[in-house]
């Protein structure tokens, strides 16, 4: 049922039914104001307007007051990641770093900077530089890095970053500059980056700007383009280089152990003919002993037979046949398979040597024909 229905003498707002108008605002807001006032030690109902004015007031004040103490704590509070750390400080001065979780600390009073201090960052960089050999080599370069001291990265350097960059390129123009163009342009460059590293760290250290160097990588570098296919040419002639090197010396492990087993092949066999050699002349001198004291006791029976074991030497070699004319019986032979079976000549020296050292081993009986 409407509030405004004939009959009822109220409304919702206290006021009066029948033609009265709207609730009196001001009445119903007095009223509030009275209650306020008596729970905070405020003049009743009955108090003046301006008892009732200053009751007002310091009911605004203390509402204000509530409120922006709770926007004054609300605003203090901050959360620090699990990969950041916060550095506070507190009227400028350092007061501690806080790990993750939820802080609070006091607004105005208290600055709060959080840093990441485990992800990886790069910075890279390129330009031109002068060799110890003055040559111009454009070399790009990429820095990774971290924050190793959170409190040094944010309270000792202005501009961490930029000191950083400064700091390489002072530390890479340094290396490169005592490095010569052959190097910096092939296998130089892993040890290049060591140094580099090391220098730069050393640099970040002395400005104590919290900054960990984690690895440092140099790209393939450029030369110039006004004489990029000078240095093209110049690395193609490098690697040629490099690889008839490297088959000269293949060539070479092969060809010098074959040469030394060769070498010495050749020494053994010297040595096997010397043994030979000063065996047979101490043979050769026991055999004309034995035969000087032969032939001291028979010259003509040794000399008789030395002829004879010549001449047998040298018709065993020969493929002609001498026959007896004067005896009338003939015996056939076969000279031509007899001529084949042949063994192949000698060296008449070693023949009579040979058949010499027989004779004089056993007595051989020869019947003499006229």
């Amino acid at each position: 049922m409407a509030w405004n229905e004939p009959g009822k003498d109220k409304d919702p707002w206290g006021g009066r039914g029948g033609n009265d108008g709207p609730p009196d605002l001001d009445e119903a807001f007095k009223k509030l104001q009275d209650k306020l006032n008596g729970m905070f030690g405020g003049g009743g109902s009955s108090a003046n307007n301006r008892g009732s004015s200053n009751g007002s007031f310091g009911i605004i004040l203390v509402v204000a007051a509530v409120i922006i103490a709770l926007i004054y704590g609300f605003s203090g509070i901050y959360t620090v990641d699990a990969k950041e750390r916060a550095v506070v400080l507190r009227l400028g001065v350092f007061q501690e770093t806080m790990g993750e979780g939820l802080h609070w600390s006091a607004p105005i009073f208290t600055q709060v900077f959080k840093v990441n201090v485990t992800g990886e960052r790069q910075y890279p960089s390129k330009g031109l530089m002068l060799t110890q050999d003055e040559s111009i080599v454009e070399l790009p370069i990429t820095v990774q890095w971290n924050v190793g001291d959170v409190k040094a990265y944010v309270l000792n350097v202005s501009d961490p970053e930029t000191s950083l960059k400064h700091a390489t390129d002072s530390a890479l123009r340094h290396v490169v500059g005592s490095t010569e163009l052959e190097q910096v342009l092939s296998e130089g460059r892993a040890k290049m980056a060591a140094e580099v590293k090391l220098r730069l760290q050393t640099y970040l250290d002395n400005y104590q700007a919290g900054i960990q160097i984690i690895n440092v990588n140099i790209q393939q570098a450029q030369p110039p383009e006004e004489v990029r296919a000078a240095f093209d040419d110049v690395i193609k002639a490098k690697e040629d280089e490099t690889r008839l090197k490297n088959q000269a010396e293949s060539y070479s492990n092969q060809i010098i152990p074959e040469s030394r087993g060769k070498a010495q092949r050749l020494i053994e066999e010297a040595e096997a003919y010397k043994s030979e050699v000063v065996s047979r002349a101490e043979g050769e001198s026991a055999r004309f002993e034995n035969l000087l004291a032969e032939y001291k006791r028979a010259p003509e029976v040794t000399r008789r037979r030395m002829y004879i074991d010549t001449i047998e030497s040298v018709m065993t070699r020969s493929s002609k046949v001498m026959v007896d004319v004067d005896n009338n019986s003939m015996l056939y032979l076969p000279l031509d398979k007899m001529t084949k079976q042949l063994p192949p000549p000698v060296n008449d020296e070693t023949v009579e040597r040979s058949q010499m050292d027989v004779e004089m081993s056993k007595p051989v009986v020869r019947r003499e024909t006229r």
